[in-house]
């Protein structure tokens, strides 16, 4: 009998979102300890910017585990809580001026290279292409480069923290990167069993919309755009220098 990969990427997904929502969080926390703000307000600002990431992937395993996201009668009301309410809180967090504050005291470095989870992102995307539950397209194989942020990222992590790649070039990433992102989720939207369906070949993108691989779209995905927001605001906006030591 063939040894299905399927627990096995099902267990990723869940380690993958765990481990990097806590090096997020605490590359904040240092950003946030750092501050000059009085302890009350750094104390509310910590709780919610832990505890809001976590409500968030428990609403995602709720509304994939009841069928509803995978329920595409309903197309686009199925997805579409899990893409606008992400990309609503991302704009306000990225707007706001004490997401501005403490990215001064985060060095560029930290957000760069917690893109490095895209590599695994594909890993996993790969696996279940190999087992026959996404189509070519999603993975490396086909259409999906997104790998290439992945592996970039450590890489543009190190020469940005030894003062080796210009601003210019870190924002031109960013910008490459977003490309990236973009050109997956629209290939992803284009392949689901929707009225907006291009890609005709088998399987539909139907996986995605199963707990926890729903945490792809509805978390993972959003943290990888919300980290391009932040290092372009703290590139563009602030006045701190790209080769500022990693914390």
């Amino acid at each position: 009998m063939k040894q299905s990969f399927y627990p096995m990427v099902q267990i990723g997904f869940v380690l993958l979102t765990l481990v990097y929502l806590f090096f997020f969080i605490r590359i904040f926390r240092q950003g946030l300890a750092a501050t000059p703000w009085e302890p009350a307000r750094k104390k509310r600002f910590g709780f919610r910017m832990t505890i809001l990431p976590l409500i968030w992937v428990l609403l995602i395993s709720i509304w994939s585990a009841s069928g509803l996201m995978s329920e595409f009668s309903i197309f686009p009301l199925n997805f579409m809580p899990v893409i606008l309410i992400p990309m609503i809180v991302a704009v306000v967090w990225v707007s706001s001026s004490q997401v501005s504050e403490i990215l001064q005291h985060i060095p560029p470095a930290n957000i760069i290279q917690l893109q490095s989870f895209r590599f695994f992102v594909e890993i996993l995307l790969w696996l279940l292409f190999i087992e026959n539950r996404v189509p070519v397209q999603m993975s490396f194989e086909g259409r999906n480069f997104d790998i290439l942020a992945g592996i970039s990222a450590p890489v543009i992590a190190y020469l940005a923290s030894h003062g080796k790649i210009s601003r210019g070039g870190v924002i031109f990433w960013n910008v490459a990167c977003l490309g990236l992102l973009l050109n997956i989720v629209i290939t992803a939207i284009l392949s689901t069993p929707s009225p907006w369906r291009v890609f005709m070949n088998e399987p539909a993108n139907y996986v995605v919309t199963y707990f926890p691989v729903s945490w792809l779209p509805g978390f993972l995905v959003p943290m990888a755009y919300f980290l391009h927001f932040l290092s372009l605001k703290q590139l563009l906006r602030t006045q701190i220098s790209v080769s500022t030591e990693k914390m």
